[in-house]
């Protein structure tokens, strides 16, 4: 697998659009961290790391309200054959605000409201709306 982070976002976006309640993805802090900011915005009930058969995995607990699932889209951004910079006044505005961007920044990642109020750039992971 050449990039993981792709992985989780099409297990979730799968996993969304057959209505399933609990997905599992392989850990890493990357992945960790990611879905701890999808959890914090809405788009997630609950993010808990279980044992697996291979290892550590990530337990993801998707949200509906009124069986419709909260993550409508999923969209990588930066993708390691075409990485995605931008500074703190180019973060995009999703959807009219009514979803969110997320960033990795040099304090970890957040969202591009967080980081347009700390005035961080940095590489532009995913939206979500």
């Amino acid at each position: 697998m050449t990039d993981p982070i792709s992985d989780m976002l099409t297990r979730i976006r799968n996993a969304s659009k057959v209505r399933k309640q609990i997905v599992d993805v392989p850990m890493s802090k990357m992945k960790f961290a990611l879905a701890k900011v999808l959890q914090n915005e809405g788009y997630l009930d609950a993010v808990e790391k279980v044992d697996g058969l291979k290892g550590v995995n990530i337990r993801l607990r998707l949200k509906y309200e009124n069986n419709e699932p909260k993550i409508m889209v999923i969209n990588r951004i930066s993708r390691p054959g075409r990485r995605v910079y931008v500074q703190s006044t180019e973060l995009p505005t999703v959807r009219s605000g009514f979803g969110v961007a997320i960033v990795s920044t040099p304090n970890g990642l957040m969202t591009n409201v967080e980081a347009r109020k700390r005035r961080l750039g940095g590489e532009l992971i995913c939206e979500v709306y």
